[in-house]
C-alpha cells in the first residue's frame, strides 16, 4: 500500500481558501447550527463545529480534538534530531482553528520529545484565547520529584504558554498498578504540587489518562480529589468487549458519568483499524450512509455519548482533518439502529486475528532495531484486506501469499523485521495495550518463514 504524500504547500493553500475562524456558540455548536440539506462532500464548514462545555471551567471545547502524536514528519530529521515537518504542522493547525477545532493534545514524550515544541510554535501564531492546550506528566522512567518538576516546567517553555488548560497524569494504570501510580505521583509529592498549581491558575483543569488495571481506575476515582476530566480509550470495539489489554469502555464511561466527570476520548479508531475495515464491512456501512467514511462512523460513535468532552484524532494529513471536521460540523448522533450495526461490526471484527496495537510508538525505539509498530501495522492491514493466507485450497492463496510477503519487505526493512527480535521484553513494560510483543514477533516471524518455505 502506497504511503500518502506530504501536503504540498500550494495545494494546501488552494484547499484552505479564506476560511473564517469559528465564532462563539450556539447551544449545539460553536457557531450557528444552520439548517437545510447536508453540505456537499467537498465543502468543509467553518462555523458549525459541535462543542461541549467543560463543567468545571465552562470551556466550550470542540468535539473534535487534535492529537499531536502523529504530526507530519520530514524525510530526514533535522540536525538536532527533530523529525517534525514544522511548515506542515503550522498549516494543519491554521486549518483546524479556522474550522472550529480548539483542543490540542500533546505530551513531552511524543515524537522523540519534539511534539510539545512543534505544537507550541504552531499555536503561538494564534491568540491564546483561540485554543486549549493539553499536555501530560510523562514521568515513566525516573519519577523523582526533581525530574518530574523539571518535566512540568519544560512543558511551559516548549509550549510557550503561561498556563496549561488541561493537564494530565499520563498513562495511569500500567506497571505494578497502584504501587506504580503512588511512586509516580503520591510518594514524590507531585499530585499535591499539581493541585496547588491548579489553585494558582497555572493549571486550569487537572485529570489523567488511563491504560490498564481497572483497580487503579477505581482507586483514583475514590480519592479525595476533584478530577476535572479523565481520558479513556473508547471505540465501538472496546465498548462492550473486555480483553486482557483493556477494560470495557462502557464501564469506564459509566463510572465517569455517575460522578459527573467528562471523558476525553483517545483511540476512537483503535489505532487506525476502524478506518481500514475490509471491503465487506465497509460495504455494510455504505449501505446505510454511502457518503460517509468508515472513520466517520467510529467518530460518530464516540461523539454520540453526551458525557464526552472531546474526541482526539491524530490527523497527519489534510484529507483526514477535513473528513473529521465534516463529521463533527455538526455531529449527527447515531440512531439506535446504527448503534446496533456498529455492535454487529465489532463482533465480526473480533473474529479477525489482529494484534491490538494502536500505533502509539511507546515501545520504540527498540534496542535491536525492530520497527515494532510497522510490523504490526502491515500484519493488521493484511488481515483486514484478506491478504493473510491460511488455506492453500483457497483460490486466492497464491495472490494473498505474494501480497503479504512483498508488502512486508516494502513496509519493513529486513534488518527491522520480526526475525531480529531476541525476546528482551524491554518493549513490554511500555505498551499501554499490554501486548506480549516478543511472543507476537515470534508468531509473525514463524508465519513469514512458513510462507517463504512453501513452493506453489
Amino acid at each position: 500500500m502506497k504511503e500518502k504524500k506530504k501536503i504540498d504547500r500550494r495545494e494546501f493553500l488552494k484547499l484552505f481558501g479564506a476560511g473564517t475562524a469559528a465564532t462563539a456558540a450556539a447551544l449545539y455548536g460553536c457557531g450557528p447550527r444552520g439548517g437545510g440539506p447536508a453540505a456537499a462532500r467537498e465543502e468543509v464548514p467553518t462555523d458549525r463545529m459541535t462543542c461541549r462545555t467543560a463543567p468545571t471551567s465552562g470551556d466550550r471545547v470542540s468535539l473534535l480534538g487534535y492529537g499531536c502524536m502523529r504530526w507530519p514528519q520530514l524525510e530526514k530529521p533535522a540536525a538536532d534530531g527533530n523529525p517534525i515537518d514544522q511548515q506542515a504542522v503550522d498549516e494543519l493547525v491554521d486549518y483546524a482553528i479556522a474550522h472550529g477545532v480548539n483542543y490540542f493534545d500533546t505530551a513531552p514524550v511524543y515524537l522523540q520529545g519534539f511534539s510539545e515544541r512543534s505544537t507550541g510554535i504552531a499555536l503561538k501564531r494564534h491568540r491564546r484565547e483561540e485554543f486549549f492546550i493539553a499536555t501530560k506528566l510523562s514521568n515513566f522512567s525516573n519519577p523523582t520529584r526533581e525530574n518530574s518538576l523539571a518535566m512540568y516546567r519544560r512543558s511551559f517553555a516548549e509550549l510557550q504558554v503561561d498556563w496549561i488548560d488541561y493537564y494530565l497524569l499520563h498513562s495511569v494504570g500500567g506497571g505494578r498498578g497502584i504501587e506504580t501510580f503512588r511512586e509516580r505521583f503520591i510518594d514524590n509529592g507531585m499530585l499535591d504540587f499539581l493541585l496547588r498549581e491548579r489553585e494558582a491558575g497555572r493549571i486550569r483543569n487537572l485529570g489523567w489518562s488511563f491504560h490498564g488495571d481497572v483497580a487503579v481506575f477505581d482507586y483514583l476515582l475514590a480519592m479525595d480529589v476533584k478530577w476535572d476530566f479523565v481520558q479513556i480509550q473508547l471505540n465501538y470495539v472496546d465498548w462492550k468487549h473486555a480483553s486482557e489489554r483493556n477494560v470495557n469502555a462502557e464501564y469506564l464511561y459509566g463510572e465517569l458519568q455517575r460522578r459527573g466527570i467528562p471523558a476525553v476520548v483517545m483511540e476512537p479508531l483503535l489505532g487506525g483499524r476502524l478506518a481500514a475495515l475490509n471491503d465487506h464491512l465497509v460495504g455494510r456501512l455504505k449501505e446505510r450512509r454511502p457518503q460517509q467514511s468508515a472513520a466517520s462512523w467510529a467518530f460518530r460513535f464516540a461523539g454520540s455519548r453526551p458525557g464526552v468532552l472531546t474526541v482526539l484524532s491524530g490527523m497527519t494529513y489534510l484529507d483526514h482533518l477535513q473528513d473529521n471536521i465534516r463529521t463533527f460540523s455538526p455531529l449527527e448522533p447515531l440512531t439506535d439502529g446504527e448503534f446496533e450495526l456498529l455492535e454487529d461490526t465489532a463482533q465480526r471484527l473480533l473474529q479477525y486475528p489482529t494484534v491490538p496495537c494502536t500505533d502509539c510508538n511507546y515501545c520504540m525505539p527498540c534496542p535491536y532495531g525492530l520497527d515494532i509498530p510497522a510490523i504490526f501495522r502491515h500484519y493488521n492491514r493484511c488481515v483486514n484486506e484478506g491478504n493473510v493466507p491460511r488455506d492453500r485450497q483457497d483460490a486466492r492463496y497464491r495472490e494473498a501469499r505474494r501480497a503479504f510477503l512483498v508488502g512486508y519487505d516494502r513496509s519493513v526493512p529486513k534488518l527491522r523485521q520480526a526475525s531480529r527480535c531476541i525476546g528482551c521484553e524491554k518493549c513490554v513494560e511500555h505498551c499501554p495495550q499490554h501486548i506480549r510483543i516478543p511472543q507476537q514477533m515470534a508468531r509473525i516471524d514463524h508465519f513469514v518463514e512458513q510462507l517463504k518455505r512453501e513452493t506453489l
